[in-house]
């Protein structure tokens, strides 16, 4: 599969927990090009898996999209990404400086982002793993009509190889 990003952009990885997203920005992205919300975590209460931190550091993810593009950065949002609210406020920001959103979105199989989850230092609960496939599923089909110029679907870890 090829990708096609235009530079500048705004990528949105979009996934649920352990399914690659972060293993996949560093192997294809520069480190500043990259957006995480877990850093986001650690840099306004230094734990980022602290989760009463969120609200605090998705306002800092979003300062940072926005200072970004707004200077015709290539701009990749490393979080789950996988309620439609949560990517709407993104999308916006790129339309609002008239760049592309593109959604790459890593759908591994079950026993993929499972085991992945247990070697991570911060191990998500089951539970919170499947609420975000049921919200990835559901919004699937309508990422397009969300605004996004290019949609990338990875079903299988190998596809989190390729190059564009």
């Amino acid at each position: 599969m090829q990708l096609t990003i235009p530079r500048p952009s705004l990528v949105l990885l979009i996934g649920v927990s352990g399914s690659g997203k972060s293993t996949f920005a560093h192997r294809h992205f520069q480190q500043t090009e990259v957006v995480s919300s877990d850093h986001c975590r650690a840099l306004v209460c230094d734990d980022e898996g602290d989760q009463s931190a969120t609200p605090d550091a998705f306002a800092v993810l979003h300062l940072i999209v926005e200072k970004r593009l707004r200077r015709g950065k290539l701009t990749v949002v490393d979080a789950t990404n996988v309620q439609p609210w949560a990517r709407s406020l993104l999308l916006q920001q790129a339309q609002a400086a008239e760049v592309p959103a593109i959604a790459i979105v890593l759908d591994v199989p079950e026993q993929v982002y499972l085991e992945q989850n247990l070697q991570r230092d911060r191990i998500v609960d089951t539970a919170v793993l499947g609420q975000q496939v049921r919200d990835l599923r559901a919004g699937l089909a309508g990422l397009r009509d969300e605004g996004f110029a290019e949609v990338y679907s990875l079903t299988e870890p190998e596809e989190a190889e390729i190059r564009y």
